[in-house]
Parts: structure tokens; sequence; C-alpha cells
């Protein structure tokens, strides 16, 4: 290793974001990637194709329990052990049914939980390791149906509203400090996750990653991919209840 080589973390590295954004880090030059995972042999599938592609690119992968904040805090202070930690992209999450959630509590609280609660304990649990260096940038995927609740995936968008609302308080938290903390919003993109929804009119995962990698390097506080999304959003989160509450959404 040499001290050019930029240390990279990324939770839920096989999310396809997750894996265009690794493809495009190794494009501008050879790191250090950590890559955290829950099925280890997709990961390590992962980590041999990038170490393909990036030879000179040292991949060490990592698997755990998402839900078990103690196995987080331990993974967590393990990594910054061996040295400080430039970027962190916290990529993971799942889309559930939201009728499944309604009729079905179990389906609900894994979703809250993998969408919101395991997100936020991997950030809190980098932002103390980044805050005492004082350096790094952090970023997390929250999602454009964090912005506003609507019938059609209200328990995925509450999850994602934990996710937007930790994010602005952390980064109140570290304005003072070197620390960037990065909130990303992707709208509706083409992934396995969407995979059962229409797929007209879907963003591309490496439309989303080049707005994530670029937008992290520039240390934006929020990141809409695609910008689109921005304007929309906006609109939506200031619709009056009687409009809104006629709205098929």
């Amino acid at each position: 290793m040499t001290a050019s080589k930029k240390r990279i973390v990324i939770v839920g590295a096989t999310s396809l974001i997750a894996i265009h954004c690794a493809r495009l880090w190794l494009s501008s030059g050879a790191a250090e990637l950590i890559l955290l995972g829950r099925d280890a042999q997709k990961t390590q599938e992962l980590a041999d194709d990038l170490t393909v592609r990036s030879p000179q690119t040292l991949v060490q992968v990592m698997t755990l329990d998402f839900m078990d904040a103690a196995a987080i805090a331990n993974t967590v202070k393990a990594i910054c052990t061996q040295g400080p930690v430039d970027s962190v992209l916290i990529a993971h999450g799942s889309l559930p049914e939201q009728a499944a959630c309604q009729h079905e509590l179990a389906m609900a609280k894994e979703a809250l939980e993998i969408n919101g609660i395991s997100p936020v304990l991997f950030a809190e649990a980098f932002a103390a390791q980044m805050a005492a260096v004082n350096r790094g940038t952090l970023a997390l995927i929250g999602s454009v149906a964090g912005d506003r609740g609507r019938k059609s995936n209200y328990v995925y968008g509450a999850a994602k509203g934990l996710v937007t609302r930790y994010a602005q308080g952390l980064q109140h938290r570290l304005a003072k400090s070197k620390v960037r903390v990065v909130l990303i919003k992707p709208g509706p993109t083409a992934t396995p996750m969407t995979a059962h929804l229409p797929q007209r009119g879907l963003a591309s995962p490496e439309q989303g990653a080049l707005r994530i990698v670029a937008g992290m390097a520039a240390g934006k506080a929020v990141i809409y991919a695609p910008p689109k999304w921005a304007l929309i959003m906006m609109v939506i989160r200031h619709l009056p209840g009687f409009v809104f509450n006629k709205l098929d959404i």
C-alpha cells in the first residue's frame, strides 16, 4: 500500500449502484476498497471482478449481519483501526411491497430496519471514527420516497425519511469539521430492487453512480439522481393536502 491510495468503504457493496460506483472509483486509479456485504459469495465475486479490473487495487471483503448493532460497531472499529478512511458509501436497502407491509407487521419491521435503522447505525459508527481524525466523506443513499409520505410506499418512505432527518442532523453536528456528510436521493432506478416495477422512465444505475461519485468528490450536502427529481419532489412536498390527497401516487 502507498499513501496515495484512497481507502474506500462500501456498505451493501453488491447493490447495482454501489457496483458502478466502485468501478468508477477504480477507473480513476488504484485504491484500497473494503466491501461490506451480507452474502459472502456475492461479495467475494464482486471483489474478484474489481481485482481483475484494477490489479493494483487491494480489495478486502467483510460480511456481517446488517441488523446487529454490536457487529456493526466492531466491524467499523476494525476497519478504522487499520487506518483512516477517505470515503464511505452506505448503499444497502430493499424495496418492500407496501400492501405486504400493511398486512404483515414482521415485513414492515424488516423494511424499516434494513432501509432506515441499519444505514443510520453504520453511519453513526463511521461518523465517530471519521470525526476523531477530522477527515473523510460519508455518504448515505436515501430516496426521493423520503421527501413526502405517499400511499404507494409509505413504509419504505418512512425509513428513508429517517435517513434524511438523520443525515441533516449529522451534517449539522459535523458542520465545523472537515468531515463531509452527503445525502443521496435517487429516483426510481433500474436495479434488481425495482425489477417488479414498469421499467419505462427508470434511470440507469450508471447514471446514478456518476452523480454519486461526482457529488461525493465535491462534498455536496444533497444529491438528487437524476437531478430532475429535485424539482419534482419540491413540487410534491409543497402541494397542499387537499390537492395531494386526490393524487394516485
